[in-house]
């Protein structure tokens, strides 16, 4: 490495040098080329070696600047040494990347404003999908097309790639981004390598502590012409969830079952808004992850290579939910109980923030989850240079996600006309203060309500093949091209009882639960009052009445909205030209090409016709067209300006595609509500804009304009057409008096207007080597992104309702970090923060009809120190979310009244590492 201005220098005449520097070069061309010596004489330095979290940051940029289309990077400067725990936490840092979490840890991202049905994975340059389950307020099980990141240790993985343009030679599917993961292959590695790591988390809600430890054996054989690796990763995770919710807000007094002539319903009018079931929550989390990694590599000779990767990962989750809440506030009309208002606070957003009340029925509710997803996938792929100009490459590969949450138990008990009964919203909303008017631990007088049973299955599978040429026609210009044929199966079932409110008796025939029946749960790491309360006991009920013998009461039949499946037959072909000269004296480069691809869709679905289930299945067939280009033009040595544009398309969110629908023929009226199988992809035609200047060693200033024209939407609709034009098959009408002629009301979701995306992302990456003595170890990472969209959101009903951002798009993102490498000590400290995003449009409260459910901004702040004892041995002290971020959802952009609030806890790891 050559340095070129004087080292006393201040850093901002550093600054102040290379940005004339670079100006100099893209004004005059031609003094660029000049060598260098007429004014200072340049120095030649020693070579250093950069190891650490600084090495995994310059490996990154140089995969960015290396690359033809916008593209970001993060890699593991050694095995096993991936930067964060989670790979949904490590994406999050770069620009434009924001996260969802279940549990407090990263499960799904967003791109540049496009949630995660719209992003794609591909794992060692395979499609895959992994699904998970969760509770109801983080999404439940996984049914869509959106890529869990939590199936997977970090450990396994040595690479992530995320391109955010797009180029002919990569796969359809993607708007927002496709997402690389590559496993670690013996041939990354010199010879016999050894790891091994090992660490204690700790988890201050849970007060409890875990193991985590992974594993790495690789080595080559003969000459380096044959090599084999195995790694493992087993963690397990305890967790606990604390929080309060309000089961949204509800239009009163019609909708709370208030009494009429009660002392205060009269004053509280028409449009006052309360809480539908204020409660309290607990969640206690127990999960383990194991993951395996395998390759075998094989180099014949100097023009042949193959490999052979196999990855398997299983999750095991085990999670109880305790909840205790007014249940009366949800019922309408003339429900029971006929609620009586005591008191009350109405503010000045319309809503009873606090409130005393008779005849209110508590509930407390357990509910028990049991599931687990396992994930495997097999490719080989083999590599052959025909001449020294022509090569062939080629893959195979398959995989599965199964997803099983085979026991999802409600037990609910309630105590009935319960009265002085109060709620206080007052101080912290999120924080209410809640009187039962009962002794929350008193375990006599409860009513055995309801048992649920709801087992979930959600299967994914990918089959691919492809074939692809790398043609060098000249120095300056080469070209690619190749076929692909992908087959993708979905499928997901749902049992259910077939009355769930139906509950047996004890043994004196009552439903009063007895107390040896019963247990405690409640809050420990925040406030609330009550702070602990009498639960149905899950096991002793379970083990009391059989609940899982599947017979009488118990059985358990199919649930047609989420019993159903989709099979799609992707082939594609594409060509690309990459190209490399000279505008000049500007260096010019890049690639352009298209890609076709031919979709052929089968959905099925249980439909209900006249009240009988049918089994439906729709067929369809759609192609598409897709030219892309990169161009990047090297103004000066290190200031790169880059151009991308492309057609781009998503498929249809897989809940969307069922024609699982119910058709309803009643003298006249002629409805179908439910999917559409007929749904059209989600395309748009996109354009990027990126300056790029690599002013130093590891160091980058970068500015990226994004700019995303998206055609539709995918929305519910309803509109009157004829039944023969949906697709369907006309058997659903037989014995109904109807024919496929007749039009039918339908509300079902449709390709609906799109709108503008745009945005820009800036990135500032500098180590401080230009600082004397230990302060030359520093250095920085800083990137922020904008993102602005506009869509046109519609009612249930079809009726044009707000235009609003996309759901789950932060207007604002950034991350920072701090990072130390020293020769002994390392350490870093990030700060990651996203802006408010939607999460529903409009929202579903009557009255409330014409506004939207949200999510609070979050900054989250990790840490990590190490010390190298030698170099074979280093000690590991970590922390995430260090100021334990809670998760606060509302509903109302202007009232913000409370949904969900949540907290997690700090988690704390101290860990070995050992590398042979």
């Amino acid at each position: 490495m050559r340095q070129w201005v004087d080292s006393k220098k201040t850093p901002v005449t550093l600054l102040a040098t290379g940005i004339a520097l670079a100006l100099q070069a893209a004004a005059f061309p031609a003094l660029a080329q000049q060598p260098a010596g007429t004014g200072e004489q340049a120095a030649e330095l020693d070579t250093v070696r950069v190891v650490g979290y600084r090495a995994s940051v310059e490996k990154a940029l140089d995969i960015k600047r290396g690359e033809a289309g916008v593209v970001d990077a993060i890699v593991a400067e050694d095995i096993g040494k991936f930067p964060d725990l989670n790979l949904a936490e490590s994406l999050q840092r770069i620009p434009g990347v924001v996260i969802a979490r279940d549990a407090g840890e990263g499960r799904q991202i967003t791109v540049r404003g496009l949630g995660p049905d719209f992003t794609r994975v591909r794992i060692n340059g395979m499609e895959a999908l992994t699904t998970v389950g969760a509770s109801d307020q983080s999404g439940g099980s996984n049914r869509g097309r959106g890529f869990d990141f939590n199936v997977f240790a970090s450990d396994l993985f040595s690479q992530l790639i995320v391109r955010k343009t797009a180029s002919a030679e990569v796969e359809e599917g993607s708007l927002g981004a496709t997402v690389d993961l590559r496993t670690a292959r013996p041939f990354d590695y010199d010879g016999l390598t050894v790891v091994a790591s090992g660490q204690a988390s700790y988890n201050d809600m849970a007060a409890k502590a875990d193991p985590r430890v992974a594993g790495l054996v690789a080595n080559t054989w003969a000459d380096g012409r044959f090599g084999a690796l195995l790694s493992v990763a087993y963690s397990e995770r305890q967790a606990i969830e604390e929080g309060s919710g309000t089961g949204r807000w509800a239009n009163g007094p019609s909708n709370g079952g208030f009494a009429p002539g009660s002392p205060f319903t009269e004053a509280l009018g028409a449009n006052v808004f309360h809480p539908r079931f204020p409660r309290y929550t607990r969640m206690e989390h127990d999960q383990t992850r194991t993951g395996v990694t395998g390759s075998l590599q094989f180099k014949p000779n100097d023009r042949m290579e193959f490999s052979l990767d196999g990855l398997y990962s299983k999750i095991d989750a085990e999670r109880d939910e305790k909840y205790i809440e007014a249940i009366s506030f949800s019922r309408s009309g003339t429900g029971k109980p006929q609620t009586i208002v005591r008191d009350g606070v109405v503010d000045g957003r319309g809503a009873l923030v606090y409130g005393q009340f008779d005849n209110v029925d508590i509930r407390s509710e357990n509910r028990h989850d049991e599931w687990n997803t396992v994930f495997t996938q097999l490719t080989l792929d083999g590599k052959f240079d025909v001449t020294d100009n022509f090569t062939l490459s080629g893959k195979l590969g398959t995989s599965k996600s199964e997803h099983e949450n085979p026991i999802q138990t409600t037990i609910i008990m309630d105590k009935v006309d319960v009265d002085g009964y109060s709620y206080d919203y007052r101080g912290d909303p999120y924080r209410p203060v809640l009187n039962y008017g009962i002794d929350p631990l008193d375990p006599t007088g409860w009513t055995l309500a309801e048992i649920r049973l709801r087992p979930q299955y959600v299967e994914n599978e990918f089959d691919s093949a492809q074939l692809d040429f790398n043609w060098n026609i000249s120095p300056g210009f080469r070209l690619k091209g190749g076929v692909q044929a992908k087959d993708y199966a979905f499928s997901t079932r749902e049992l259910r009882r077939n009355s769930e409110g139906a509950v047996p008796g004890f043994g004196d025939g009552s439903a009063i639960v007895p107390p040896d029946l019963t247990s405690t749960g409640g809050l420990s790491g925040i406030e609330g009052s009550p702070g602990r309360w009498v639960i149905p006991s899950y096991e002793r009920i379970a083990d009391y009445f059989g609940i899982y013998s599947g017979q009488g009461t118990f059985a358990l039949t199919e649930r047609a909205v989420n019993t159903r499946s989709v099979e799609e037959q992707d082939r594609g072909i594409y060509l690309q030209g990459e190209f490399s000269t000279d505008l000049g004296s500007i260096p010019f480069s890049g690639n352009f090409g298209v890609r076709y691809v031919r979709t052929k869709q089968s959905s099925t679905g249980i439909a209900t016709a006249s009240g009988t289930p049918v089994a439906s299945t729709v067929s369809r067939e759609y192609s598409d067209t897709l030219p892309s280009m990169n161009l990047v033009a090297e103004i000066a040595p290190d200031f790169l300006i880059r151009f991308g544009a492309a057609r781009v398309m998503s498929r249809p969110g897989l809940g969307s595609l069922t024609p699982g629908v119910t058709v309803n023929v009643s003298g006249g009226a002629r409805t179908v509500s439910g999917g559409n199988p007929t749904l059209d992809p989600i395309r748009a035609d996109t354009a990027d804009l990126g300056f790029e200047w690599y002013f130093d060693e590891g160091a980058m200033l970068g500015l990226g304009l994004f700019y995303k024209d998206l055609k539709t939407t995918i929305q519910p609709f309803r509109e009157v057409r004829s039944y023969a034009s949906s697709g369907l098959p006309a058997s659903l009408l037989e014995g109904t008096g109807a024919t496929v002629n007749d039009d039918f009301v339908f509300s079902v979701p449709l390709n609906t207007p799109g709108g503008p995306l745009k945005g820009f992302e800036a990135n500032y990456v500098q180590p401080f080597t230009f600082l004397p003595g230990a302060w030359r170890n520093f250095g920085v990472q800083l990137n922020y992104t904008y993102v602005d969209t506009d869509i046109q959101y519609v009612t249930a009903s079809g009726a044009t309702s707000l235009r609003e951002r996309l759901l789950g798009s932060s207007k604002t993102s950034w991350n920072a970090t701090l990072f130390y490498e020293g020769e002994s000590f390392s350490g870093r400290v990030s700060a990651t923060n996203r802006d408010d995003y939607l999460i529903q449009v409009p929202g579903q409260e009557a009255g409330f009809t014409e506004d939207v459910h949200g999510q609070t901004g979050t900054t989250t702040i990790d840490a990590s120190l190490r010390y190298r004892i030698s170099d074979q041995i280093e000690l590991s002290l970590e922390g995430i979310n260090l100021t334990n971020e809670p998760s606060e959802t509302w509903i109302g952009a202007a009232s913000r009244l409370p949904l969900d609030y949540s907290e997690t806890g700090r988690q704390y790891l101290m860990g070995l590492r050992y590398k042979f």
